[in-house]
């Protein structure tokens, strides 16, 4: 089953190579979790507060039946990392979401 995906971009231009990124890393979520209802990414420029360079953030939600999980990581000046962090937790919170679901 193909989840709905909302990628949103905030203070950064819109690319195609994310995108794509996103779309991969979202469908190997539900090797995971079968039941996901959607997913919502969102990749920003994080506000400066007294430090040096960017930082990125990467928000994931997934909607699961009977609840949501959601995800926050950010990364100085490398968005691709962020992302990447992001998918790894929201995979470990949704197997753990999954082993709760089947009482392990």
């Amino acid at each position: 089953m193909e989840i709905p995906l909302q990628i949103s971009f905030h203070g950064i231009a819109h690319s195609d190579a994310l995108s794509s990124a996103i779309r991969e890393k979202a469908k190997k979520l539900e090797r995971y979790y079968a039941h996901l209802m959607s997913c919502r990414v969102v990749l920003e420029l994080a506000a400066r507060q007294k430090r040096k360079g960017k930082q990125y953030s990467a928000h994931i939600d997934l909607k699961v039946p009977g609840g949501e999980i959601a995800v926050t990581h950010m990364h100085d000046e490398d968005v691709h990392i962020a992302l990447h962090d992001a998918f790894d937790a929201a995979r470990r919170r949704l197997e753990d979401y999954a082993r709760m679901q089947r009482g392990d």
